[in-house]
């Protein structure tokens, strides 16, 4: 199997801005580009390949021509495509919200958990997440401060600047703030329940569902204890510097900083993701260059072996 040049599914929603449009040269016929779900075999968003002898199939098609071992030894026991790779830009505040285990997601939904991680790529001065509770809570606490309007006060608020890395447990009560873009890596799951959504209306003239029941079903009554920092130091490699974002038992992330010529493997456990948030430069495998440059999203299958990133880049590295 080739290296994939992937093309994302643009989702445009009420809280969306326009940062992508600029920055990534994305195009939409819509008013906003909310969510580019840029590595995705899901339903409700596939990614879709550009050039090369897949040219035109969705990630999932490729794979299902190629076969499962595309996807590595790690995924071999996993129903589907295990990760969904995201740009998000909040240009209001997004709903506050929580999501599920798989144990309930899969009985419930029919649809995998989500385990997420975020890092902040740009923000407004003074932006902010909701990570959380403030302090312990009941239930039925939890249940009179949604119905009474009063959730807010019990959420804890973290300001946030480029580079924070949020590591978010389904069962953790979340938000992201106004102003923000950033780059989330997650379980493949399209599962959320709303509890707080600032009464807004949608196109419809009406306010979006909440889901008061199933959140209160799955949600950690808590504080989270981690903080926002990655979870690794930087260190020096051949043309580049990385760091340890995020690492979970569902994938690790990665921020690659090249200056030059930087090699990596993709080995037999699982394939790789590259995620190109800033520069531009070129990636070389076997008989095959792909042009890099902010916004670009490529596909790596397991056993590859070697390939190289070569130019002024900042890049996102996924795997299982």
């Amino acid at each position: 199997m080739e290296i994939l040049n992937l093309q994302p599914a643009l989702k445009e929603i009420i809280w969306g801005g326009n940062s992508m449009k600029e920055k990534y040269g994305f195009v939409s016929d819509g008013s906003n580009i909310a969510e580019a779900w840029m590595l995705s075999a899901h339903k409700d968003g596939p990614s879709v390949v550009c050039g090369g002898e897949d040219d035109g199939l969705t990630l999932l098609q490729a794979v299902e021509k190629h076969g499962k071992s595309v996807l590595g030894t790690k995924c071999a026991d996993l129903p589907d495509f295990p990760l969904l790779v995201k740009f998000i830009d909040a240009r209001d505040r997004l709903s506050v919200q929580v999501h599920p285990e798989n144990e309930y997601a899969r009985r419930v939904e029919n649809e995998n958990g989500k385990t997420e991680a975020w890092y902040i790529l740009d923000c407004d001065e003074g932006a902010e997440l909701i990570y959380g509770f403030n302090g312990d809570l009941t239930a039925e606490e939890c249940r009179t401060a949604i119905e009474q309007g009063t959730l807010l006060e019990k959420c804890n608020r973290v300001a946030v600047k480029p580079g924070d890395v949020c590591f978010i447990p389904a069962g953790t009560l979340h938000a992201i703030g106004a102003g923000i873009l950033l780059a989330e890596v997650q379980q493949s799951s399209n599962v959320t329940y709303r509890v707080f959504d600032y009464n807004r209306v949608g196109k419809d003239g009406k306010q979006r569902e909440l889901h008061v029941q199933k959140a209160l079903d799955v949600v950690h009554l808590c504080k989270p204890a981690r903080d926002f920092s990655a979870q690794g130091e930087v260190c020096t490699v051949e043309g580049a510097t990385q760091q340890l974002l995020a690492e979970c038992e569902y994938f690790s992330m990665t921020a690659l900083v090249v200056n030059g010529k930087c090699t990596r493997t993709a080995d037999e456990t699982s394939f790789v993701s590259l995620l190109v948030t800033d520069g531009e430069g070129t990636l070389t495998g076997k008989n095959q260059t792909v042009a890099l440059k902010a916004g670009s999203c490529i596909f790596v299958p397991a056993a590859y072996g070697e390939f190289s990133v070569k130019g002024d880049m900042k890049i996102v590295e996924i795997r299982v």
